[in-house]
């Protein structure tokens, strides 16, 4: 029973002391570098269910690439008919003095508008994700802390608190359940002005291609407007060599 007693409070300190020998900023760090390799295709399927139950689905084509000092994202809308050949793109920075860019082209107006700073805040095509969600947040733009330890799933975590250094940003702060080793953002809460709990995202899927592992299911749940909107990515390859010319705004008039 003693040797069992001394085996349980090892285990409870070595975890105390991986954490210890972490900051809040470089688990995060961790996360933000996690490897995803030189570029990334895939389907997605987005569903956006209300707090009557009311289901809108919208299919979409997406492509990424590493370009070393910048990610770029472009999504292309099949379906459904309203929104076929809407298209959006991102561009992140690893330079954390750059702000992401994002563009949204609207087949109606035939035109590819510029998502400007104070829209980054509204939500993207009716969903549960802001533009800004949706972008590259760089971990120097937030002071982070270590809360604790926590079991979730099974998966040792490490939960981290992040505060933005801008006080006009559009959340007070986030947590994150972050897994040991694997460096996933399992869960994360956001909070409103008010520090008031604004939605939760989730990670309910993933899957391994090589030593890349791809986050194929996300929910993020609005709690105080009761609805939520599922992420579910299909047909994912990576490293196909996918043309750098495909993230322009040529491209996101022309579609696919």
């Amino acid at each position: 029973m003693k040797a069992i007693l001394i085996l349980i409070t090892v285990s409870f300190l070595s975890g105390l002391i991986f954490a210890q020998d972490l900051t809040g900023l470089e688990v995060i760090q961790k996360v933000y570098n996690r490897p995803m390799g030189n570029d990334m295709t895939g389907n997605l399927t987005m569903t956006i269910e209300n707090s009557r139950g009311n289901q809108r689905i919208r299919e979409i084509r997406q492509f990424v690439k590493d370009f070393g000092d910048s990610e770029k994202k472009i999504m292309f809308f099949v379906s459904p008919a309203d929104v076929k050949n809407t298209s959006f793109m991102t561009w992140s920075y690893d330079d954390a003095s750059q702000n992401d860019d994002q563009w949204i082209y609207l087949p109606a107006l035939k035109k590819v508008k510029r998502i400007s700073s104070d829209s980054k805040s509204d939500y993207f095509m009716g969903s549960d994700f802001t533009y800004d969600d949706l972008g590259d947040r760089h971990p120097t733009e937030d002071t982070h802390r270590i809360l604790r330890e926590e079991v979730v799933d099974g998966k040792q975590t490490i939960v981290v608190e992040s505060i933005p250094k801008d006080e006009d940003y559009m959340y007070t702060r986030t947590v994150t359940w972050v897994v040991k080793d694997s460096w996933i953002g399992l869960k994360k809460e956001f909070y409103d002005e008010d520090e008031e709990l604004l939605k939760i995202l989730t990670v309910n899927a993933q899957i391994s291609i090589g030593d890349i592992i791809i986050l194929t299911n996300m929910k993020m749940t609005n709690v105080q407007r009761t609805q939520f909107t599922i992420m579910e990515f299909s047909d994912v390859e990576i490293n196909t060599g996918i043309s750098d010319n495909k993230f322009t705004e040529r491209i996101m008039k022309r579609g696919l």
